[in-house]
């Protein structure tokens, strides 16, 4: 608040018709955008022509004290309007056609600005992709992992099976072991049967 109270009236003033001015601008930008855009469509044209359709017709065949235009001065009102209507419009679409330039380098300032972070994140990617490459050359492949996991499970294969052979042996000797001292009872069985009795 006191900043608006240290600047002197004229300057205040200055701003804020330029902000107006700005603003007005921008409007009378918008609203020959709109005419233009609305001259070049099919419905103006219609519009026109029936608009000339009428105002020949009413001047050619209306009542006479009634016509404004002659057709006997090769209607001049009607030449003198379509006149004044082009040399608006020309001016108005010029007006659309520097607004549209203005919006086009905008959006092609932002395309350029967009296609460097584009080539740039691209570029950084290559280089992440080139050194992975580089990092995985060193490390063991797939096919390397999956080759030494084979050889390992055949190993432990063959050491299981090695120690169910060794396990079937054991059972087999005790078993006949087993076999043996029940035909063949050893004296000192027959000291504890003894005993017993």
């Amino acid at each position: 608040m006191a900043d608006r109270f240290s600047e002197p009236l004229d300057a205040r003033n200055r701003k804020i018709r330029k902000l107006r001015n700005r603003r007005d601008s921008d409007r009378i930008g918008q609203v020959s955008e709109a005419i233009a855009r609305f001259t070049g469509t099919p419905q103006f044209l219609v519009y026109l022509s029936v608009f000339v359709a009428l105002w020949l017709g009413w001047n050619t065949w209306g009542p006479e004290h009634l016509r404004f235009d002659s057709a006997a001065l090769g209607f001049t009102a009607l030449t003198l309007m379509l006149s004044l209507q082009a040399s608006y419009s020309a001016p108005l679409i010029l007006l659309a056609q520097n607004r549209q330039d203005n919006r086009d380098k905008v959006a092609n300032e932002q395309d350029r600005q967009r296609a460097e972070r584009n080539l740039a994140d691209t570029e950084y990617l290559t280089r992440e992709i080139a050194g992975l490459r580089m990092t995985l050359g060193d490390m063991a492949t797939r096919d390397f992992v999956r080759s030494e996991l084979r050889s390992m499970i055949e190993e432990l294969d063959r050491e299981r099976s090695d120690r169910l052979n060794e396990r079937e042996a054991r059972i087999a000797e005790l078993q006949a072991e087993i076999e043996r001292l029940r035909h063949d009872p050893s004296p000192t069985d027959q000291d504890r049967e003894e005993h017993k009795e």
